[in-house]
């Protein structure tokens, strides 16, 4: 039996806890930005998107800001990115491809603060990932007030119902997800 990392283990026992919106959450997201091109050779990453109940003016959220970004492939995240977040504490997590392929299909990193708390959720993608679709979920929710607060009252009660279970949090809100995907692919024509 493989034992999780301890870090894993980490991750997935922190408390959910949601509080109301913070205005500052764009400038912490541009901070962070700022110091990861700092951080990171040019060449390597394109744009960066703060995506994530944060980049919903209004919203209730944990207060970590979740951040997409570009690069060209899952070999640089994992060879020459890795190494480099590693090296200034950020942690590294990483999905392995369906169908047993060798490689990585999904990387992101988490940053803390010296408390230890967390404050960004760095993930990586390349350019034509599935996972650029949650900035279609991002807009739906600026665009619609009403989904966004009824989304927030969802996640306050869901992390009241699971304060300490991450996964039963996350997948409490798939049904909502999924219906404003849907609304929002509609709204596009597609």
């Amino acid at each position: 039996m493989n034992a999780k990392p301890r870090h894993v283990e980490r991750a997935l026992q922190e408390r959910v806890v949601i509080v109301p919106y913070d205005p500052a959450w764009p400038a912490r997201f541009e901070e962070e930005a700022a110091r990861l091109r700092a951080l990171l050779p040019a060449e390597l990453i394109g744009r960066i998107e703060h995506f994530g109940s944060t980049a919903v003016p209004g919203l209730a959220a944990k207060p970590i800001i979740d951040m997409l970004v570009e690069v060209r492939s899952m070999e640089d995240v994992a060879e020459r990115i890795a190494p480099l977040l590693q090296a200034h504490g950020y942690e590294f997590f990483w999905r392995a491809p369906e169908h047993g392929l060798p490689g990585m299909d999904y990387a992101w990193f988490i940053r803390r603060d010296v408390a230890g708390r967390r404050t960004h959720h760095v993930h990586f993608l390349e350019p034509g990932s599935s996972e650029w679709e949650r900035l279609l979920f991002r807009d739906y929710l600026r665009a619609h007030p009403d989904a966004a607060r009824e989304y927030g009252a969802l996640k306050r009660r869901v992390a009241a119902e699971h304060p300490d279970d991450r996964v039963a949090y996350a997948k409490a809100k798939t049904d909502f997800v999924a219906a404003a995907m849907r609304a929002a692919r509609q709204s596009q024509g597609g």
